[in-house]
């Protein structure tokens, strides 16, 4: 067997058009970002409100600590991509989001990323 046959299908990371926040209080997000800056609500359920704001869709997460942004990659295979990232030494934590799997990844200088399967 020729050494590019034992290699794994290489993993492709690519930005797309949506970043997430956390905050713990989603009734003041969705009175901030909805009526002061006039998004258009797209979703709402009790962990996540999902905001139009034009060129980004914003995702606001309810969470005890509010976190900055977090820019997110669309990958086409979720597993070989989180895989991939433990590989090289990422700590990820996959989280239950809007009622899809959303995983968090930590780079090697401590900025958060999320990845969100896209075939």
């Amino acid at each position: 067997m020729s050494p590019s046959a034992k290699r794994p299908p290489r993993v492709a990371f690519r930005s797309n058009t949506e970043v997430a926040i956390h905050v713990p209080d989603l009734d003041q997000a969705e009175g901030f970002y909805g009526r002061v800056l006039n998004f258009r609500s797209v979703a709402r359920n009790g962990e996540q409100l999902e905001l139009d704001t034009g060129a980004l869709r914003l995702y606001v997460n309810r969470d005890r600590v509010p976190r900055s942004f977090v820019p997110s990659f669309d990958v086409s295979d979720h597993a070989a991509a989180q895989r991939h990232l433990k590989q090289a030494g990422c700590s990820t934590v996959t989280v239950l989001a809007g009622g899809n799997h959303v995983t968090y990844f930590l780079d090697p200088f401590g900025f958060a990323f999320d990845i969100v399967e896209r075939r």
